[in-house]
């Protein structure tokens, strides 16, 4: 069985592990091996992450074992910074849960509207969650471009 849970002091190495496997590993069909080096070119976390982490809502999800499957964060602003789950879990419906835990937070934060740029493999999933695709954008890391999409979701009409 898997559970959402908030953010917890300690959580910072195994989340960084899951970003950085999600991205090596689960988005090889969509970002070749120079694109996937830049967007996350370290295995261990920077100085910034924890903060990064705990400053926004955090939520993660974790197994009866208590091995943390995925997380997502939300700013205060309604930006869906981070989603990645484990390579193994993905498709088995841990990012849904993930995703209605942050939409159900967001509601109860009275905000209206969420964004966030999406990678290939994210936007698939966004778009299935009813997420509007709004432009394809170009960033600059490390001198390697990586398109990824902005998007929004509304949640009051």
């Amino acid at each position: 069985m898997v559970e959402l849970r908030y953010y917890k002091e300690g959580d910072d190495v195994a989340l960084h592990h899951i970003y950085y496997r999600a991205v090596h590993e689960g988005t090889k069909q969509h970002y070749n091996e120079d694109e996937r080096r830049a967007w996350a070119p370290r295995d261990t976390p920077n100085p910034d992450w924890e903060p990064r982490l705990s400053d926004q809502i955090t939520l993660v999800a974790i197994d009866d074992a208590g091995t943390r499957l995925g997380f997502m964060t939300l700013g205060y602003d309604g930006h869906l910074d981070f989603a990645y789950v484990l390579p193994d879990v993905m498709g088995k419906g841990v990012a849904t849960m993930l995703h209605d835990g942050i939409v159900y937070v967001a509601r109860a934060l009275n905000m209206h509207k969420l964004d966030t740029e999406a990678s290939h493999l994210a936007r698939r999933f966004f778009l299935r969650q009813g997420w509007l695709e709004v432009q394809e954008n170009r960033t600059d890391r490390y001198g390697v471009t990586l398109t990824n999409f902005w998007m929004h979701l509304k949640l009051t009409d």
